[in-house]
Order: structure tokens, then sequence, then C-alpha cells
């Protein structure tokens, strides 16, 4: 298990990677990736079980996950931080990070499978779909008998207005998949304004009711605070699970968090920085020792 001060040091170095990714590939989702790097960092860090050789042999096309926590990002937009949480655990050398974006890299706007990116076991960013594809991999370790394992999805708060998400709770809680848990990054923005403004869920008690009725355990919060998170995750995973309900933690978040002028607007769910402004986000994130790539 990694210090919590470990652990807040490498998000930011991720958060140093997502800027250096997008501003050089001049295209990207900074905001939504900035926001859930504190989450993700603890999930591939700390809270799920991922025995090295899994990571030093990866081979999605054979492996299942069998032996090991497993996890989806539904919301593929923020590959930038997926990418760079991926490469700091080891799947993949950091310095293919400069390839972000560029034709030919496996490092592409959104994860896909197809050129063989260790850790990337199904393609995403076609919203909604991502919460399905884990509850098919947290039934399959149930048949095959893999019950110390859990299965994590992250989607955003956005994507919830897309009917399957809807459509996998139900079915989810109906067959009592209590191996999975689902991470919703609550930050309260997507590409055409507020959630709110584009298709509400109602307010925090509503949402949280809304995945109650479906029968699901809701567990709230901070996706800021690291030590909160590693103890909310872990709590998820070890006490929440196997209960017969699947467990939903909503996380709340900010968009573009540690970057001031990114920081609570849509504005860059999905737009790059400049060199400029690149340089200008880079000085308020703290330097590291593991170093940019």
């Amino acid at each position: 298990m990694a210090e919590i001060k470990q652990l807040e040091t490498i998000a930011a170095q991720v958060r140093r990677d997502i800027i250096r990714m997008v501003a050089s590939a001049a295209s990207g989702h900074p905001g939504g990736s900035l926001g859930a790097a504190d989450v993700l960092t603890a999930l591939y860090f700390d809270v799920m079980d991922i025995p090295q050789e899994r990571i030093d042999h990866f081979a999605p096309a054979t492996d299942h996950g069998i032996g090991e926590d497993l996890f989806f990002l539904s919301n593929g937009h923020i590959s930038p931080l997926f990418y760079s949480v991926l490469a700091r655990r080891g799947y993949f050398p950091v310095a293919e990070l400069a390839e972000f974006r560029r034709i030919g890299a496996r490092v592409q706007g959104h994860p896909t499978p197809a050129k063989g990116l260790p850790g990337v076991r199904v393609a995403s960013g076609s919203l909604g779909q991502g919460l399905s594809v884990a509850v098919g991999n947290a039934l399959a370790k149930k048949l095959t008998g893999d019950n110390d394992h859990r299965v994590f999805v992250m989607t955003g708060d956005g994507e919830l207005e897309e009917g399957q998400i809807w459509e996998a709770a139900m079915f989810a809680a109906a067959r009592g998949v209590d191996n999975l848990v689902c991470i919703v990054d609550m930050n309260g923005q997507q590409i055409d304004g507020t959630c709110d403004a584009v298709l509400g869920m109602g307010c925090h008690a509503q949402l949280r009711a809304k995945w109650e009725a479906f029968g699901w355990t809701v567990i709230d919060m901070d996706g800021h605070n690291m030590q909160q998170i590693v103890d909310t995750l872990r709590f998820a995973k070890n006490d929440a699970c196997g209960h017969g309900k699947p467990v939903v933690v909503l996380a709340k978040t900010v968009m573009g968090h540690g970057v001031d002028f990114m920081a609570g607007t849509n504005e860059w769910h999905g737009k790059a920085p400049s060199a400029e402004q690149a340089e200008k986000a880079l000085a308020q994130l703290p330097v590291t020792e593991l170093g940019d790539y």
C-alpha cells in the first residue's frame, strides 16, 4: 500500500503529464482528466490488486483478468489521464506519452486495444457503454470462481444522461452483481455546459436516491482528498461489495482541478491550452522527483 504523500506526488506528476500531452498534441480533453487524477491514481497505485506479472505480460486477447482487479474507463475522452496513470504504473514506457494523438501511435485520443496498448482492455469514449462492459466482466469473474477480486468502472456525471447506463444499472442489481464498483466522476460539467443545464439529474440527494432505487449501495466521496479517496475505495472494495448489491461511489470533483484558469468550467472540457497557457498551468503544478517525460 502506498503512502498518502506518495500518492499525492504521483497525482501531481500525472497532472503535469496531462497538460504536456494535450498541449503538445494541440488537441484533447484536459478538464476532466485533471479532475479525476486523484481517483485514478489511488485506484492503480493503492486500491486495486494487480500482480506485477499481469502488468509485465499484459495480453488482453487471452487474459481475461482472472486473479486481479479490473478497471474500465467509460468516459474515454479523459484518455490523457488514463495513459499517464498506466505508464507511470509500468504498463508501457512513460516516453510513449509524447506520441499522444499522433497518427499511428498507440496512445490515441480515445483508448483502443487495436494497437495492443498494455492496460487497455476495451475501446471506450462512445459514452454510456462502459458500465455494461464492466457488468459483463464482473459476471465473468463470478462464473469462473474469481470471488476475491473486483471490477471497477469510471463514468462521467454527464454520461449518466445515456440510457444504456441505467439499463446496465438495472441489470447489475437484478443479477446481484456485487463484485462491481462504479465510480461516477461528478464534476457537474459536460461539453455543452453544466450538467444541470443540459439534462439535470437533480440535486445530489436526488441522484443518490436514483441509484438506491435501482438497487445499488451508494457511497459519497471527496474526489480530491487522497486519504478519503483511499479509505472510501478500500471500503467499497472490501466491505460494501459482497452483500448482494453492486456499489456506486459518487465522487465530487472539480473539472480542471489544480489549474486555476481551468477549474470549475466546461470551457476546458475538450480544448487544448496554447504553449503559453500550458506554461502557466505547469507553473501551478508541483515539479516532482518522478520527472516529466
